[in-house]
């Protein structure tokens, strides 16, 4: 009788466990689908975007050659000022617009660091558009996964605000600067919104 109940009570502290280790989900919530997806950082270490469920995300595709590139140092104001509250800025380099981005990934962090004092997480580069987008970008610009505001990415410096619901909640313009009102706006409105 004890070696049934035994049994029985490893099995249901298995499936537990295995419940528990479902991917799909972060403590007790499920994960929105923008952020169901492993990409590399930089410096090669995998992260998984379901570590900044819960936070507000804005989803920066970026290049170091670009006349828009002095926009790094808006990114790092608005890491500096509204990281603490629950902002995270993502770069995304890639190299589809006049070839602005062909460093390495190592090239690319010791140029952000070194002119733009860089603190907030940089993805490995990527491709955002044509046939080898990668599925993060798949995702933002599609219509079947983002009705609101789906469309190719135009240029460098184009900007997605996810919201900490993980609605994706604005896009904005590549010439809009970080910190514009309209995004410094959208963002503390998300920001307010507690999860």
């Amino acid at each position: 009788m004890h070696k049934a109940m035994a049994v029985f009570m490893a099995a249901a502290l298995m499936a537990v466990v295995a419940t528990g280790a479902n991917s799909d989900d972060k403590g007790d919530k499920k994960v929105p689908e923008v952020l169901k997806f492993k990409m590399k950082k930089l410096d090669g270490k995998e992260v998984n975007l379901a570590d900044y469920q819960g936070k507000v995300v804005l989803f920066v595709n970026v290049a170091s050659q670009c006349g828009l590139t002095p926009q790094y140092k808006g990114l790092e104001e608005l890491h500096e000022k509204y990281g603490k509250d629950g902002l995270a800025i993502i770069g995304v380099p890639a190299n589809e617009f006049g070839k602005q981005e062909p460093g390495t990934d190592a090239e690319i962090s010791q140029f952000c660091a070194k002119n733009y004092g860089v603190k907030f997480d940089m993805l490995s580069k990527v491709a955002v558009k044509g046939d080898a987008i990668c599925p993060l970008y798949k995702h933002l610009t599609s219509k079947d996964t983002d009705p609101k505001f789906a469309g190719d990415i135009s240029w460098n410096f184009e900007k997605f605000l996810v919201g900490r619901n993980g609605e994706i909640v604005a896009r904005f313009k590549p010439k809009v600067d970080p910190m514009a009102d309209e995004v410094t706006e959208a963002i503390k409105a998300e920001i307010a919104k507690k999860p």
